[in-house]
């Protein structure tokens, strides 16, 4: 699905129109973004929690070469998946 499909789902399912549900979508989306970048998680019940890990630095290997390199450390966002949708998945 892709961010126009369900900016269309949104707006069939709440009957509002595309301009409407593309700023709700739009605002949603800025929400977790911002709340992410500030280091918070967010938790949607039975969906799940997106939530900021650290990743630390390491050594790599460049596949073309084999030319040990190293990976600078970096903050990545993470997703786990609620137990309701496990359960709608299985």
């Amino acid at each position: 699905m892709s961010k126009k499909d369900l900016i269309d789902a949104v707006a069939n399912s709440c009957e509002m129109t595309k301009e409407k549900a593309t700023a709700a979508v739009d605002a949603a989306l800025d929400h977790i973004k911002n709340s992410l970048k500030d280091g918070g998680e967010v938790r949607i019940p039975d969906f799940g929690t997106f939530k900021v890990s650290d990743r630390k630095a390491r050594d790599g290997r460049n596949p073309a070469t084999g030319a040990t390199i190293k990976i600078p450390a970096s903050r990545v966002a993470k997703f786990t998946p609620a137990k309701g949708l496990k359960e709608l998945l299985n």
